[in-house]
């Protein structure tokens, strides 16, 4: 029989794996069942209540923007009714670059704060940690010339990642957590606060 934190444990788990799967299938009624009402989303190209999030990556779906979810290893902190979930991932985007089919696929975590009310877990803020990305061309045989100017606006972290969704006409984000730096740093503390009682999640990006 499984203890009471390992069944809180599965519940946060399963509220992750949904978020993937119900958002790259484009399962939208049910995306919107892994947020509590005041959810937080920030992505490299959004920044908003989480309501917003699911309407513009429904449009974007229903356009062809094709951005992707895999995910790895998880741990979760609870303490009472806050948990902080960090889960390893890779997001993958394809698309067009100055005409040429390219895929750039992004390491990192999901850096998400749950909370429970009436019995059920659910994201009040994900934040993306972004550690390290890559770009090739699909065709193994094109090359790729990028604009080094262009590049070096972005982070390490999602370097090529923002250089694609840029010249897609994204607005993308820069200073989002990465490996190391004071933009994770304040995440982590966030994320202390938020277990030990703080009214909010943090001061979302």
């Amino acid at each position: 029989m499984l203890d009471v934190l390992t069944g809180e444990k599965l519940a946060i788990r399963e509220v992750v794996e949904n978020w993937v799967l119900y958002r790259d299938s484009g399962d939208w009624e049910r995306f919107a069942t892994v947020w509590h009402p005041d959810g937080w989303m920030t992505a490299t190209w959004f920044q908003g209540p989480a309501r917003e999030f699911i309407e513009v990556s429904r449009e974007g779906f229903n356009k062809g923007v094709n951005i992707l979810h895999l995910l790895g290893g998880w741990t979760c902190d609870i303490a009472g009714t806050r948990a902080i979930s960090q889960t390893k991932m890779t997001i993958y985007q394809r698309a067009l670059l100055d005409g040429m089919p390219v895929d750039v696929s992004c390491m990192g975590r999901f850096y998400d704060f749950f909370d429970k009310r009436e019995g059920r877990w659910a994201i009040v803020r994900r934040q993306p940690i972004y550690e390290k990305d890559w770009i090739v061309p699909v065709d193994p045989a094109a090359v790729l010339h990028l604009d080094g100017k262009v590049l070096s606006r972005f982070p390490e972290g999602y370097k090529h990642l923002g250089y694609l969704q840029s010249k897609n006409g994204f607005k993308v984000k820069e200073g989002l957590p990465g490996l190391r730096g004071p933009a994770v740093e304040k995440l982590y503390a966030e994320g202390k606060e938020w277990l030990a009682g703080a009214a909010r999640p943090g001061e979302p990006v």
